[in-house]
């Protein structure tokens, strides 16, 4: 099939930031709290600055081959039954992905705002939204990208400053915590796995109008997502302190309904975050899945991946539905965490190795 070359860099990166900013807005102050106390803030850094690295590499890795997919190139470097092994661990990887951050969906939802209607209601009705969005080609998906990230950004910042006052700066001493332990090296990690949904870059430069620019379209796509993230730790760290944010589930959520204007301007900011919140889970999902249909697509050697969408619908729904309650779930996560760090930064670094050892690709 012969590639189209349309998209740009400017869309590249908006695809980057809209697919990383997503379901673990909402819990990560708890998660980098836990491991670092008050140094949350500076292992939120530290993750950015791998997950940049990470996805570095593996769009270094992709310019070697500007043409081709991971599916494809992995081929072509490490043998046909090896990166078919890969191409199988990958697309479960990502199954499981699109399927957990679809149930954590339906578990916020179903808790915050619609408690009289099923889980599984929510989660259909988001995993049908993504499923028919991807039956479109990776032109309209950038367009897509592109039209949501500026209402994510301009909303997620303005509410999340808005919080700022609340703040008690004293909240965020000291600055590195109180000691270094193992703990914070898995918080470190847990931020570095929100942005495995960036692996997106791999079937996305082969339709870059200029390949040679996706470095600089993952370098602000990371900066941005990241400087995000950093943002909501910090204010919400300077609002609710170590101890409270500890108790607190979705702290994010919680931040947003401490908000309040003069005048009763705005009564009930958490709905209009969650609204904010619904538009990059969905993102988030349908990046996912493109991934899946695109990389099901190259697997099986097809022309048109459409069926795929509505193929892998119940698969995604039924594992959605495994975990029997919320800790369950995010025991699961843990999981799926530290199995899609080694598939989405470990292999591609080995194969990024491979390819210099064997002098293939374009440099």
């Amino acid at each position: 099939m012969k590639l189209q070359h349309e998209i740009t860099s400017v869309q590249t990166a908006t695809i980057l930031i809209s697919t990383i900013i997503g379901v673990g807005v909402l819990n990560l102050p708890r998660t980098v709290v836990e491991a670092a106390d008050t140094g949350g803030p500076f292992i939120t850094l530290i993750g950015v600055i791998i997950a940049f690295i990470s996805v570095m590499v593996i769009t270094k890795l992709g310019l070697r081959f500007p043409d081709q997919s991971i599916i494809d190139y992995s081929e072509m470097i490490v043998g046909k039954w090896m990166s078919r092994l890969y191409g199988v661990v990958l697309i479960s990887l990502f199954i499981m992905l699109t399927g957990i951050t679809a149930r954590e969906f339906g578990t916020v939802m179903s808790t915050s705002v619609l408690s009289e209607t099923p889980i599984e209601v929510t989660v259909i009705v988001m995993l049908l939204l993504a499923a028919f969005f991807t039956r479109n080609n990776l032109t309209t998906f950038a367009y897509i990208h592109n039209f949501y990230v500026p209402a994510i950004l301009i909303t997620g910042v303005t509410i999340t400053a808005v919080s700022m006052q609340h703040a008690e700066p004293l909240y965020l001493q000291p600055v590195f915590g109180s000691e270094l332990n193992s703990e914070m090296f898995t918080g470190i990690l847990s931020v570095a796995a929100i942005f495995q949904g960036a692996f997106i870059i791999t079937i996305i430069i082969p339709y870059m109008q200029k390949p040679e620019q996706a470095k600089k379209a993952v370098f602000w796509g990371i900066t941005t997502a990241g400087c995000f993230y950093i943002m909501v730790v910090i204010i919400t760290l300077a609002v609710f302190g170590t101890e409270e944010i500890k108790t607190l589930f979705w702290p994010t959520l919680e931040l947003a309904r401490t908000i309040s204007l003069p005048g009763n301007f705005l009564q009930r900011a958490d709905v209009l975050f969650l609204t904010f919140w619904v538009v990059t889970v969905f993102t988030t999902i349908f990046s996912n899945y493109m991934f899946l249909v695109q990389a099901l697509r190259q697997f099986f050697r097809l022309n048109d991946h459409k069926m795929l969408s509505f193929f892998l619908l119940p698969i995604i729904f039924g594992l959605s539905m495994v975990p029997e309650n919320v800790l369950q779930l995010y025991g699961i996560v843990e999981v799926v965490t530290w199995f899609g760090l080694a598939v989405t930064i470990l292999v591609p670094l080995f194969l990024l190795v491979m390819v210099k050892i064997q002098k293939r690709g374009e440099k």
